[in-house]
């Protein structure tokens, strides 16, 4: 390993004579460019230890010679920016966006085209794009394929899912980069649409860790007008390099001058925790687009959904095998007696969610065209406005209304994409007139039209169109089933959740592994939040629907960790209202956490294995704790020093109960109250597949502490 390593530097030192460097603004990172005989090649160190070692750059163009290779240097200019914004929603009431650029702008000689390579390199890692200005020699071109590699310094441990055009929702794979050839096969599960690349392709955000204890992220940001990005390994040399995602003529993006590409990124330190703190994906983002915001705000909801996902009540009307709109009468068919979105039922919801301080109740299958909606390839599928016989549009407005709680519309378009554009306006009016300000929209299926791919820059260009359609009518969007996010929601703030990975719906389709959410936050979640759907107490989905015997992975008290480790603005309670009766005790967290933050630490973390997070609401002193654990009992052991000194707090302990375990008893749990200062410490148990959360509010009065112990 010395020998290695050595040889390693030796490589790096001769790499950097006669070349371009910048670093980070604390010195720590340090970014280093270079043309070897005319082919763009970059490296990057931290704290003088290689993170990526020499890399080639450059794209390759469909009937043009390619922008790979034949640069000379015409001009370099270096630049330093440190501002501090404010989002909308978030992690932190305030973020920094503090770097150092380098732009070099090459010139290829034979063709007399230009291209400038854009690097910023932030105390944390590194982001690079690609740009083209307006030029004669380069007006309108076709990437046939980028090559920006990744080159890494040895045989890394990965978390990772099988690169595909289609889908992310696959369970994770901890291993060695070597070992990806020889389990790809095995990782990759039934999905509704699934297109998997190759043998070493994975997808970001990939997180990997050294042997050395370094942790490296890769992934992209600001994702618009281009297709999605995967990786590539060479595992003979440990070489990533970037894979575009092809529409039907194998193309990767069509681009007309100027233009830029997305921003690739490098996040890097020795703290986990740091990875997970970082914020280049959204400071690579430009600032909001939009004047007025005042229609946006975080929304927690409770759903007509769960029942549906694990099979206990249906989505359609009727069992009619065959439906057309416009022509089926549905008013004639006879229900099939399982149909959830009806108003009495609904209105069941409503009420749940005002007792218990809910903004909002999604439904969905409440509109007529879900008993052929996949599997056939249908392009009018659904027209976003007209409801099946037994939901009251205009009544369940009203009801909601009364009781001060928001409907979310739901729109799945089967990926029949064209079709939705074509209703679109009238469903965001439809929404308007009926008091909904907020969609979840889904894209379940393959692509039509057919040839597409979920990832592809036709579908990347849909999802932006839709977003800033829904901004026109004061729409928040939750997209499932789209592109893993880019940090896009800085930009378009309405995009406060995604799906784009394995949800909790798929505890009901056989499960995930345990440790699943101790890897998400490490890879999905770096691009944005993530809708993920937790709090489900009845871990035994039999209870639910006899004919499926799936077990959610987890233990009570996690599924209110997740509260606080799965950040989102949207945050569900998920599971049916007569469960969370029986747990009312427990599900006093889910009431009372923050889903809007002033400020986020992460105090314990290694990925697959744990993490424990701590936030401060915003707008007040409350803060939370959440700790998500794997299949592996632990003892958790942080320390209250966060909190305010000289300052006395109730803290309120869910915690796995001494016999609690995902498979045996998951819903054995224990409530404890401490009074806690910033001198406090706490030692907590986590079962296999358990957790804990902690909601930690200010003492009010001296009388609030009498009989509690102190911790």
């Amino acid at each position: 390993m010395k020998k290695l390593f050595f040889t390693v530097l030796i490589a790096i030192w001769a790499f950097s004579i006669h070349a371009e460097q910048i670093s980070s603004p604390n010195g720590k990172m340090k970014l280093t460019f270079k043309l070897e005989n005319g082919v763009p090649v970059y490296q990057l160190d931290l704290n003088g230890h290689p993170i990526i070692k020499p890399s080639k750059l450059g794209l390759e163009l469909k009937e043009k010679e390619g922008l790979m290779s034949g640069f000379s240097i015409s001009k370099t200019d270096t630049s330093s920016f440190d501002e501090t914004w404010k989002p909308i929603w978030g992690e932190c009431s305030r973020i920094r966006n503090h770097y150092n650029e380098l732009a070099v702008t090459l010139k290829q000689q034979a063709t007399r085209r230009e291209m400038i390579i854009r690097f910023r390199v932030f105390d944390d890692g590194l982001g690079f794009r690609y740009e083209f200005p307006k030029q004669d020699k380069l007006l309108y071109f076709i990437v046939k394929a980028e090559h920006s590699q990744f080159a890494m310094t040895g045989d890394h441990t990965a978390y990772w899912i099988a690169g595909d055009y289609d889908t992310q929702e696959y369970d994770y794979t901890t291993s060695k980069l070597s070992e990806i050839r020889g389990l790809m096969k095995s990782t990759i599960t039934p999905n509704a649409s699934q297109t998997p690349i190759s043998p070493t392709t994975v997808q970001t955000a990939l997180m990997m860790k050294t042997d050395d204890g370094y942790y490296i992220n890769l992934h992209e940001a600001a994702l618009k007008e281009y297709s999605c990005m995967h990786l590539e390994l060479d595992d003979k040399n440990m070489v990533f390099e970037s894979v575009l995602t092809p529409d039907v003529l194998e193309n990767m993006a069509y681009m007309q001058t100027p233009c830029t590409t997305p921003w690739r990124t490098v996040i890097a330190s020795k703290n986990a925790g740091d990875i997970l703190l970082s914020h280049i994906t959204l400071n690579l983002n430009e600032p909001c687009a939009y004047k007025n915001t005042d229609w946006i705000h975080p929304v927690k909801y409770v759903g007509v959904w769960w029942e549906m996902i694990t099979g206990k009540s249906s989505w359609s009307y009727t069992t009619l095998p065959s439906v057309k709109l416009g022509e089926t009468d549905f008013s004639k068919a006879t229900p099939n007696g399982t149909h959830a979105a009806n108003t009495k039922h609904v209105k069941e919801y409503i009420d749940f969610a005002s007792e218990n301080g809910f903004d909002a109740v999604l439904v969905e299958g409440w509109n007529i065209g879900w008993e052929d909606w996949f599997g056939h390839s249908k392009d009018y599928v659904f027209d976003f406005v007209t409801p099946y016989p037994d939901f009251d549009v205009k009544e369940l407005h009203r009801y909601a209304q009364s009781k001060h709680v928001k409907l979310i519309m739901h729109h799945e378009t089967s990926s029949s994409v064209r079709n939705y554009e074509r209703h679109m306006d009238a469903a965001y009016q439809f929404m308007v007139d009926n008091g909904y300000d907020a969609v979840k929209s889904g894209y379940v299926g393959n692509i039509l039209p057919r040839g597409e791919h979920h990832y592809g820059q036709w579908m990347i260009n849909h999802y932006l169109y839709a977003l800033k359609k829904a901004a026109k009518y004061k729409i928040m969007v939750n997209a499932h089933e789209a592109v893993r996010p880019t940090g896009l929601c800085r930009t378009y703030p309405n995009l406060i959740g995604n799906e784009s990975a394995r949800g909790t719906e798929y505890e009901s389709f056989g499960g995930s592994h345990p440790d699943h959410t101790t890897i998400l936050p490490f890879t999905r979640l770096i691009g944005g939040p993530m809708d993920y759907t937790p709090g489900i107490f009845e871990t035994d989905i039999s209870k639910l629907n006899p004919n499926n015997h799936s077990r959610v992975r987890t233990t009570i008290a996690r599924q209110l960790a997740l509260y606080v480790t799965m950040y989102s603005p949207l945050q569900m309670a998920a599971d049916l209202p007569e469960n969370y009766k029986k747990h009312m005790d427990a599900f006093r967290f889910i009431k009372d956490v923050a889903i809007d933050w002033e400020k986020t630490l992460v105090l314990e973390a290694e990925p697959g294995d744990y993490i424990t997070y701590a936030r401060k609401a915003k707008g007040n002193d409350n803060w939370f704790v959440g700790r998500t654990n794997d299949e592996v009992p632990r003892t958790s052991e942080i320390n209250f020093d966060f909190l305010d000194a000289n300052k006395k707090y109730i803290a309120t302990v869910y915690a796995d109960a001494r016999d609690a375990d995902w498979k045996t008893n998951p819903q054995a749990y224990v409530i404890t109250q401490y009074v806690v200062t910033n001198k406090s410490k706490l030692k907590q148990r986590c079962a296999s597949g358990g957790g804990y959360a902690i909601s930690i509010f200010p003492a009010k009065s001296k009388d609030e502490l009498k009989g509690l112990k102190k911790l």
